[in-house]
């Protein structure tokens, strides 16, 4: 039997005892979000007699694929998040709450595709098609370790390598790069790939205009008549697979209250003067102009591939789910192999019992910390259920670009953030410390500690899902609860 996580390992094995092998697909210490599938990988699916994934789009969409493609015929191949809500477990949205002053503008796919013949291993390709305007456009990603991921480039001229794709129900950020100040209309083309070697499916097509260094209520949209400004909050452009429309879906608060979407064509998107960028000195970043060359950029703001949907895909943070998850991993043990449905009940009762205690223990101890402490600042945001769960208050921050030295602004709101708050601590989950330098060198300077939380991988001072979750119980407790 494989699963995707280290997590959803240790948890199938308990259901499963003696009678199953479990092994986690992403090796110890990685990063499930980002984690490719190996030639190795494909092979041990093909011989698994049950798979079992998160989805929710914790997973990267090639390892989802791999996973689809190989799996035997017939045997169970089990998304657990989605799943797992008919045994109880309780989803929340995922809520990015990081606080720029410009507006931070991602890519979407909405809607399900159904008449259209999509699955979770579709994808939709978003491509570039036609800039005008009075410089270049380069919209990249920056990668974990800083190396840009150029998505549409028009430097080169616009073509068909000037593309990505995102499965169904997804969404991920960029960055956005403009070389001189002026009035900018993209135009972006959607069409879907089912697989299975068909042709792609066309969607829309839809034109969007930025206002760069300029006023964005002198500037007319690209289908003319009254512009909707977008100049804050978080909005990606945004293709619909049931429609085949493009629009700008933001927060309907900054939109206004009657919408959540604006056509592609209504919408002045503001890259205001305060966006003004320095290109680093460093030849990875050379198709941005020279080293210390002037561009405007709105920022990705969250570092590395960060491809996600609406619901947090971190269940487990939330040990009442983490039951549900096992009550189904018996279900689907038993479905696949009825010899063993007493073993497979008498260890999930077992461990259910477990995970009762754990969850009475997580609750216990972070009751101890006062109120007004209760403050999570991290790394990666993983701990929405945690703290939802477990009456604690995620306080959100901007994990800067590695290209470049982070603004004066982004080091002065986590600065605040912690002062403000008054937060004794800030948490580095292991596996992503060399994505903290900013946090850690922020938190010394505000002379609060910093402690570790586990988000999605073990380590080898946490080898299970109970010892994982009774180190952050008495982490929170001993860095937010007690004084120095």
């Amino acid at each position: 039997m494989v699963a995707t996580t280290e997590i959803l390992a240790d948890l199938a094995q308990r259901v499963g005892g003696d009678r199953v092998a479990a092994s986690s697909l992403v090796p110890a210490g990685g990063d499930p979000h980002s984690y490719e599938p190996t030639p190795a990988d494909a092979k041990r699916v093909a011989k698994a007699d049950v798979t079992f994934t998160n989805h929710l789009l914790l997973e990267p969409q090639s390892l989802i694929k791999t996973i689809d493609s190989n799996a035997p015929e017939g045997t169970p191949n089990v998304s657990l998040a989605e799943a797992a809500e008919s045994y109880g477990a309780h989803v929340i949205p995922l809520v990015e709450n990081i606080g720029l002053d410009v507006l931070w503008l991602g890519l979407r796919v909405r809607g399900t595709g159904k008449e259209r013949g999509a699955t979770r291993t579709s994808s939709v390709q978003l491509t570039a098609t036609k800039l005008d305007g009075p410089g270049q456009l380069v919209a990249y990603l920056t990668e974990s370790l800083g190396q840009p991921d150029r998505y549409f480039d028009s430097t080169d001229g616009l073509g068909p390598q000037d593309s990505t794709t995102l499965p169904p129900a997804a969404h991920t950020h960029l960055n956005w790069a403009f070389t001189k100040p002026g009035i900018y209309h993209l135009t972006l083309t959607g069409a879907l790939d089912i697989g299975g070697g068909k042709p792609l499916q066309p969607l829309g097509t839809g034109t969007f205009t930025f206002a760069v260094g300029v006023d964005p209520h002198t500037v007319k949209p690209a289908a003319g008549g009254t512009a909707t400004v977008l100049d804050d909050g978080h909005t990606d452009l945004t293709v619909d697979l049931d429609s085949g429309r493009l629009t700008a879906y933001s927060d309907a608060k900054k939109i206004g209250a009657a919408q959540s979407e604006v056509p592609a064509g209504q919408v002045v998107i503001d890259v205001p003067n305060k966006a003004l960028a320095t290109v680093p000195d460093d030849p990875r970043f050379a198709f941005l102009g020279k080293p210390g060359a002037q561009i405007h950029q709105l920022p990705q703001a969250v570092l590395g591939k960060h491809v996600h949907g609406e619901i947090d895909p971190h269940l487990w943070e939330d040990v009442a789910n983490a039951k549900a998850y096992v009550q189904l991993m018996r279900d689907t043990l038993i479905s696949a192999d009825p010899d063993g449905e007493q073993v497979y009940r008498d260890n999930s009762a077992n461990y259910l019992r477990e995970l009762d205690e754990l969850d009475t223990y997580v609750r216990t101890e972070l009751a101890t910390i006062p109120t007004d402490r209760r403050q999570l600042i991290t790394t990666h945001d993983a701990f929405g259920y945690l703290a939802s769960a477990y009456g604690m208050t995620i306080a959100g921050f901007v994990v800067p670009n590695p290209a470049q030295e982070p603004s004066v602004e982004q080091v002065r709101k986590l600065s605040e953030t912690i002062r403000n708050l008054k937060v004794p601590a800030v948490f580095v989950e292991p596996n992503l410390a060399q994505r903290a330098s900013v946090l850690t060198q922020v938190a010394k300077d505000q002379n609060v500690r910093v402690c570790s939380l586990y988000g999605d991988s073990f380590d080898e001072h946490a080898q299970s899902y109970v010892a994982m979750m009774r180190h952050n119980a008495d982490e929170l407790k001993r860095c937010l609860g007690e004084t120095r």
